[in-house]
Parts: C-alpha cells; structure tokens; sequence
C-alpha cells in the first residue's frame, strides 16, 4: 500500500508540474507527525492521511511562494518537526526591526571630570556639587536595528538624557553670556540645581549570552552615543518658593561620547562618559567632563 501511495504522490507532483506551464518542480520537503504526512512541492502540495484502518489520499493544490512559505510557519509554530521547513522560514524571516520603545532607563550618579580628577580645580569650584544628590536620568524611545542572530544585534535609538547637579554654593548663573558666569546670592538656598537636557542618540551594540530562561540571560551593550542639547536651566528652592530659570548656560550644543550596560533578565548597570568638555567658550571650564553610572531597567 505504501508503495502504491508514494507512486501516487509522484504522478501528482509530475502532473502539477506540467500543468503550471510545464515548470520543473525543484523542491519536494516532507514533513510527518503521526499518521498524517504532507509532501511539499514549490507549486503542489500533498497530504496523504490515515484514518483508522481506512487511508486515503487528500491532494491540495497551492500555488505560489506566499502559500508554501505560510503553510511552513505554520507547520513549524504547531511543532511539526522539519529542518528543511524550519530552516526554509528562518531565512526568509525579516531581521530588519524598528518603532517605539521604553527601554534603557538609567539612573544613576552624576560626576564632573575636571582633566581627569573628581576633585574640581579652584576655578570650578563654584561647581562643588553634593555627590548623592547629583543624578543622572535618560532613557530611549525610538530604536531601530538588525537582528544578526538572537544573540548579536546592532540597534540605532533615540531618546533624552537628563544631568541635573545639587550645587552646594549660592550663587546665581547669569544669562546669555560667554564665558560661564554667576553671581554669589545672599539667599540660603535650600536647592540650588544646575540642569542639562539633551537628545541622545546611541549606536547599541547588543551581546547576548544563550538561555532558555529570558530572566537567566546576560546582555552586554556598548557603543558610541551623541547627545544634542535640548535645554539648560538652574532651580533654586528658598523659603520665598522656588525659581526656575532656562537658558543655554553654554553647554556643549552637541556631545559624544561612549556607554557601556551588562545586566541580566531586564535589571542592570550602566555608565556613560562623554569626550567633550560640558562647556563651549568658556576657557576655565576647558577640561571638564561629564560621567555617569547606576542602576538601569529595561533592556
């Protein structure tokens, strides 16, 4: 009987091949699960099934490439075993991937680098900030990328970045003015906050260790990262309420820099060092360079 079928199953294939304008058919894949075999042809398909004691032959014709290929998706998402068919899908599967996001929350700690030291020169040290109140905060909205393997891929995201430093002096930052400069307040302010914005746009680097548990799985993203000013502004806090004021503060229009996050499942640590100095025109402030490093979520 097997025989008898397997010779039907070639007629059919042959004569579907001849009916589609005599086009040779190229690949035939089988794919079986108990009783039930489907024979694949790149324009016929076979579907020999056994019911009971009786076994007939049910033929489907399908044609074209976007029938095959959906039927071997479908195949293999009902855990139909087929390497060819699952191999054959794998390679058609779009690796291209964009749109919006919530990923990359950081939170951390915000340094000032002046020329490599944690300790700022006499001429910043109107910047001495409190080193537990100083943070920084960002995280990506937008991303894009190419899915190398489920373990490497390289992503192109957009999102903001914040740096907000707890200043322990009183003074007042004077607007629009080239270089860097401030007044000493009589007012005993109780926050005194010195704040950037920017849009970040970093190029991920994405590693990923193999785990069938995606809670279990350590990732490791690095890559360079430009930052475009968005917005500068000081808020002091004193007993008369609180004073918001916006302006460039000669921060660096455009900042880059590099990043690094190892973590696992969706929990980890980052840290971000930009190469730029934070100010522009303004001379005394040559040097000095921002850091940051935390905690982070979402991957």
């Amino acid at each position: 009987m097997k025989s008898i079928l397997l010779t039907l199953i070639s007629c059919v294939i042959i004569f579907g091949a001849h009916a589609q304008e005599n086009k040779t058919v190229q690949k035939v894949r089988t794919i079986q699960k108990g009783d039930s075999v489907r024979v694949i042809a790149d324009s016929t398909v076979v579907e020999i099934k056994n019911n009971g004691e009786k076994k007939r032959v049910k033929i489907i014709f399908e044609y074209g490439k976007e029938s095959i290929d959906k039927y071997l998706k479908d195949s293999i998402d009902r855990g139909i075993k087929s390497d060819n068919s699952k191999k054959r899908y794998d390679a058609k599967e779009d690796r291209v991937f964009a749109g919006i996001v919530f990923a990359r929350f950081d939170l951390g700690l915000a340094k000032m680098l002046d020329n490599g030291s944690l300790t700022l020169s006499p001429e910043n040290e109107f910047l001495k900030h409190r080193s537990w109140k100083s943070v920084n905060v960002g995280f990506d909205v937008l991303q894009m990328g190419y899915k190398f393997t489920d373990q490497f891929k390289v992503k192109l995201a957009a999102g903001f970045d914040w740096t907000h430093f707890r200043l322990k002096e009183d003074i007042l930052f004077l607007k629009d003015t080239k270089p860097l400069s401030y007044v000493e307040s009589d007012v005993d302010y109780k926050k005194n906050r010195f704040s950037s914005s920017y849009l970040r746009v970093p190029l991920i680097i994405e590693m990923k260790t193999k785990a069938k548990d995606s809670d279990k799985q350590m990732t490791l993203e690095v890559g360079p990262v430009l930052g475009f000013l968005l917005q500068g502004s000081q808020k002091t806090k004193d007993e008369e309420g609180k004073r918001k004021v916006k302006d460039g503060f000669n921060f660096a229009p455009v900042t880059y820099g590099g990043f690094a996050r190892l973590g696992v499942g969706e929990f980890g640590i980052y840290t971000k060092y930009y190469f730029n100095d934070m100010f522009v025109n303004s001379p005394q402030q040559e040097g000095l360079k921002n850091l940051s490093f935390g905690v982070m979520l979402f991957f």
